[in-house]
């Protein structure tokens, strides 16, 4: 399997699938808790990830945060809440940073 396929697959799977399942089978206030430990813990965490990765070869993998991000806003089901947006925003500053940061330094090398 292609690294970019490996990569898309594990952005759909906690941007899409992570959200759904906190929604579908938690409950109540444990159901929020799994919703703030994913907006504040693991998605920014991921976008990280993404944008190191994508800096690694940047003429190739440059559309993966922003992919990531556009999973984001796909799995947060996006209803004229201004939040999402901000927190898409967030990741997407937070792997683009990344992403020219560990080009950057890729290039020193």
């Amino acid at each position: 399997m292609n690294k970019i396929t490996s990569w898309l697959i594990s952005s759909a799977v906690i941007m899409l699938v992570f959200p759904w399942l906190a929604v579908t089978f938690i409950r109540g206030d444990s159901g929020m808790m799994a919703c703030f430990f994913l907006f504040f813990a693991l998605n920014p965490v991921y976008a990280i990830i993404v944008g190191a990765y994508a800096g690694k070869d940047i003429k190739r993998l440059w559309a993966l945060p922003i992919i990531t991000v556009a999973f984001f806003l796909i799995g947060a089901q996006y209803r004229g809440r201004y939040a999402f947006i901000l927190y898409a925003l967030i990741y997407l500053f937070l792997g683009l940073t990344t992403m020219l940061v560990s080009a950057l330094v890729k290039k020193r090398r």
